[in-house]
């Protein structure tokens, strides 16, 4: 029994790590990892980066936003979440067990975070906002259940179906999605998220203790009862069950908190890149004022997906270094932002790099980022924006821009349809080629297109402007014959 029970854990165990991988999403599907090499001295170990506070108390006012549940409950839940998430949906039954769990004990509170590459994500949140704008809190949370329900069928029809069955006014609910009403209110929340590092959905605060993802129950349970705990001694001590909340609150932190790793605690072993992708092309297109590298008139054109916190897309940089000095006549880079939910600087970081771009850095600054991956935060980005001798007013307005974040955020709609695989993914004349592959893989498409453009050359075509338009329509008829 004892042998069998044993056995029983270990699958156990595999199919947790297995649905974990998947719920994370993100990076690259990578190999196993090679055999572990032997462990270095401590002199000779490289340092370790900081990791996220786990007990972190963060300050989630809940001013406005949507709440359900007794106003003096001692434990306050705050979730951040997108309509269009299917991890978001799915752990609905999960608060409703919590809610079940602990009745009078907990109150929820929404806030939105309609992600980038989710287009009906903004519209379904501005179509709850209206139903709380009609029937306050309860017709938010009727209608945030109808379109849960709903998902993935999130288009104008649906929206409009969800609100006739809640009963809202439908000339001033169709007025409302078409002009935008309340998507201030909605950004207002994703920043706030954003800023202690939940960019990913769906991202929850119990009594500001931050919990990523659509855990289980028992995650859950944990922290709510040490919370509960913790809430019940203040209450002892003289703090009203209504002001439990804001007293947390007053010395909560306004940014990701990092400490050092526990000492002792291995350094993480760098996975190796992932392997080659099959044959696959696709026609991507750039705008003229993206951010370019190499001659403008090159016959071979690489256009990179990727992330500023991406450790696959550090270290893809080198082998795109090289490829430009090997090819300094043949070769442009094409950049493309595609900041990933789950990497919290990813997005301020692009942000950043788009706003030096406009005063004409964004390389300088994309080295800096990709130099200093460890060191990712806002105050950074405006220090290295006065070492490269920009405007740092301007740099900064610009990075709050709206026009800037929409910018980044079509990037990041063209990332979800050409480099679904993760980050980085790159395209070589529109041949896919996915992950930080190594200088030898590039060098050889390179050379493959070379080929093709002297024949090419040999058939009367002009390298000129539209030259990119041919040869990436050429390349897309050979994947799909292929």
């Amino acid at each position: 029994m004892k042998h069998t029970s044993w056995i029983l854990a270990l699958i156990i165990g595999v199919v947790l790590g297995v649905v974990g991988d998947r719920m994370a999403g993100g990076g690259p599907r990578v190999a196993p990892p090679a055999p572990r090499a032997p462990e270095l001295p401590a002199q000779a170990r490289p340092p370790q980066r900081p990791q996220e506070d786990p007990r972190a108390v963060y300050r989630i006012p809940v001013d406005d936003s949507p709440m359900k549940g007794p106003a003096d409950a001692l434990v306050t839940i705050v979730e951040s979440s997108d309509f269009e998430c299917p991890f978001c949906k799915r752990v609905g039954p999960t608060m409703k067990q919590i809610e079940q769990a602990y009745p009078g004990k907990v109150r929820f509170v929404f806030k939105h975070n309609p992600l980038p590459f989710h287009p009906k994500a903004m519209p379904a949140a501005i179509a709850t906002e209206e139903a709380r704008a009609q029937g306050g809190s309860a017709k938010f949370w009727e209608m945030h259940d109808r379109l849960f329900e709903s998902a993935p069928a999130l288009d104008r029809p649906a929206l409009e179906q969800a609100a006739q069955s809640a009963g809202l006014d439908m000339t001033a609910f169709r007025k409302a999605l078409d002009e935008n009403r309340h998507e201030a209110r909605i950004k207002r929340d994703q920043a706030l998220v954003n800023g202690v590092g939940a960019n990913g959905t769906p991202s929850f605060f119990v009594n500001g203790r931050k919990i990523a993802g659509a855990v289980p129950f028992e995650v859950f349970k944990g922290v709510v009862d040490e919370e509960l705990a913790r809430a019940e001694a203040l209450v002892k001590s003289g703090v009203p069950a209504k002001d439990v909340y804001a007293r947390i609150m007053e010395n909560a932190a306004t940014a990701p908190v990092m400490v050092a790793p526990p000492p002792g605690q291995p350094a993480p072993q760098a996975a190796p890149p992932p392997p080659a992708p099959p044959a696959s092309a696709q026609k991507v297109d750039f705008r003229p004022d993206d951010p370019q590298k190499g001659q403008k008139g090159a016959p071979v054109t690489v256009v990179v997906f990727s992330d500023f916190q991406c450790p696959f897309c550090t270290r893809v940089e080198p082998s795109l270094a090289q490829l430009q000095k090997a090819y300094p006549n043949d070769v442009r880079v094409v950049w493309k932002n595609y900041p990933l939910a789950m990497h919290p600087q990813a997005m301020p970081a692009a942000l950043a790099a788009e706003a030096a771009r406009e005063q004409g850095k964004f390389w300088e600054m994309h080295d800096l980022l990709f130099q200093n991956q460890a060191q990712l935060a806002p105050a950074q980005y405006d220090a290295w924006a006065k070492q490269l001798g920009l405007d740092v007013k301007k740099f900064q307005a610009a990075s709050a821009s709206p026009a800037t974040r929409a910018r980044v955020e079509e990037d990041a709609r063209m990332g979800a349809r050409f480099a679904a695989q993760g980050t980085p993914t790159l395209y070589v004349n529109c041949r896919q080629v996915v992950g930080a592959q190594p200088y030898e893989v590039f060098q050889k498409m390179v050379d493959e297109e070379l080929g093709r453009v002297a024949e090419m050359k040999k058939a009367g075509v002009k390298v000129d402007a539209s030259f990119y338009e041919r040869i990436c329509e050429e390349n897309v008829k050979r994947a799909q014959k292929a």
